[in-house]
């Protein structure tokens, strides 16, 4: 069964960088055809997809993120990182990763496997 758990910290001050680390079991990040990817929904809004890492190690990112936003991933450990540059308030969310076989996506369903979710806040 595979699982996915974010870990982090919490708060982040504004003009920092936001990291996140997932960790996955059960599955390893090169397994074919996956993407590995990271989304987040801010109070009241929806979701919004963030970006994400294939099982090759491409990296595709959400255009509205893209100049802030990089991902990496440890093969080893079978983790991949979320950072995002220069947060501000508007950055504040609840942080998933997931896995699917497309990504861009934003519905629950468009992805098979996700994690509990990470509540980060940016303030001062």
């Amino acid at each position: 069964q595979v699982q996915l758990q974010e870990s982090g910290p919490g708060l982040v001050k504004p003009s920092k960088t936001l990291s996140l680390i997932c960790a996955v079991s059960g599955d390893s990040i090169t397994s074919e055809n996956y993407f590995w990817s990271w989304l987040r929904q801010p109070p009241g809004k929806g979701m919004e997809w963030i970006g994400c890492i294939s099982y090759s190690g491409t990296t595709d990112y959400s255009p509205s993120l893209k100049n802030r936003t990089s991902i990496w991933r440890d093969t080893s450990k079978d983790q991949f990182t979320l950072h995002l540059f220069s947060v501000t308030p508007e950055d504040t969310a609840v942080y998933y990763c997931a896995r699917g076989s497309a990504y861009g996506a934003t519905q629950w369903d468009d992805y098979d496997t996700w994690g509990q979710g990470i509540q980060v806040t940016v303030s001062s």
